[in-house]
């Protein structure tokens, strides 16, 4: 397992948001400039000790979490067994790798995906696999990797509703305020979770068998240990995931759209943005 970002990675992305120069942050780590930006580039220390207190503190992160991600800390991999209709597919293509998310209700096989990933022939062979209905299509934000398999999606089952969250799609696709969506016994809700994309959604899916706890598909909002570059708007970004995500119960299953599952226990401990 390895994190979507890097100790180097989550340096970087927060100097750059929080507009901090490479010279001020290698100053506060007591590091070099060149050692800062080979530490940025690799996540790999050399014997140079980083102040992390001070580098934290001038990067606007926790500075004991921070210090964490560089002890390799990984979050601890769910019991997936609680739930047993939930398949989530990497695709890989153009130097990276990207989530999407299957749910199904055992019962009726009435099924609903969450982003589309590179590829649908993953998503495709399961359905068929599992004899499954897709009635819904939900995609957390319109980053052309979380979508890029959707009109091959569409093709093979053009009679399953999209839900977004742009205020410039067509009114049938876009989500509603309040809105419960039932995919067979399990109910979809939606939070607005903006700042890494202008139309970001979470969506929680509930009401699984044998009471397992709710689970959050929040495309790039956050990560394992990071959480996505604050493109619109940084401090929107961070105020969204606490507001809509970290307010959650401890024991929800956060499925992000890049690296590992992880829940909101493992994120409000570990997670050096928050």
């Amino acid at each position: 397992m390895q994190l979507e970002d890097h100790l180097g990675d989550i340096i970087r992305k927060a100097r750059s948001m929080s507009g901090v120069g490479l010279g001020a942050a290698a100053a506060a780590a007591g590091l070099s400039e060149g050692e800062l930006t080979a530490l940025e580039d690799t996540g790999q220390r050399t014997g140079a000790k980083i102040n992390f207190a001070a580098l934290a503190n001038a990067l606007g992160v926790h500075p004991e979490k921070l210090e964490g991600i560089a002890g390799g800390w990984l979050p601890l991999p769910p019991e997936l067994s609680q739930w047993r209709e939930l398949r989530g597919f990497t695709t890989a293509g153009e130097g990276l790798t990207v989530n999407c998310y299957l749910v199904w209700d055992e019962a009726t096989r009435e099924a609903a995906l969450f982003d589309t990933g590179l590829e649908a022939q993953p998503v495709l062979e399961c359905l068929a696999a599992n004899s499954l209905t897709l009635r819904q299509i939900f995609i957390t934000h319109s980053h052309w990797d979380h979508v890029e398999a959707l009109p091959q999606i569409r093709a093979a089952w053009p009679k399953a509703r999209l839900h977004v969250g742009s205020l410039s799609a067509p009114v049938e696709q876009r989500n509603k305020p309040n809105e419960i969506v039932h995919v067979g016994g399990l109910r979809v809700t939606h939070r607005a979770t903006p700042g890494h994309a202008e139309d970001g959604v979470t969506y929680l899916v509930g009401n699984w068998q044998d009471d397992a706890p709710h689970v959050a598909l929040v495309g790039d909002a956050i990560f394992a240990g990071s959480m996505g570059r604050g493109n619109p708007s940084y401090e929107l970004a961070r105020q969204k995931v606490r507001e809509q995500i970290l307010t959650l119960p401890p024991d929800t299953l956060i499925c992000p759209g890049h690296g590992p599952l992880t829940t909101v226990a493992q994120e409000r401990e570990h997670n050096p943005f928050f």
